[in-house]
């Protein structure tokens, strides 16, 4: 399996992050890594082809959103919440937001 690029804390950008989560599929995979536990990737919507789920991946990782670790033939995801909190504090938890809350 190729190395994976997984940006320092410190190189994570904010035009980035954006960037990444500025897609619905892309916002469905942070908001179900939301809890915090380390996921197989097959497990995170299962509806979507795995050739699209790839790229989308890609640009969480890379942009320093998700954490990405193979074992074996698998690969598990995990969302760098503390890392994301460190450089921009407060943005995930209004990403997070189910968007039900209505502005007041």
């Amino acid at each position: 399996m190729a190395v994976l690029h997984h940006p320092d804390v410190e190189r994570i950008e904010l035009v980035d992050v954006l960037a990444a989560l500025g897609h619905p599929v892309r916002l469905a995979i942070v908001r179900a890594l939301a809890s915090g536990e380390e996921t197989f990737c097959g497990a995170i919507l299962p509806e979507v082809p795995k050739s699209s789920l790839t790229h989308h991946w890609r640009a969480l990782r890379e942009s320093g959103v998700i954490r990405q670790r193979p074992s074996g033939r698998k690969l598990y995801l995990t969302l760098r919440r503390d890392d994301l909190e460190a450089r921009f504090p407060g943005l995930l938890d209004l990403v997070l937001l189910d968007g039900s809350a209505t502005a007041t």
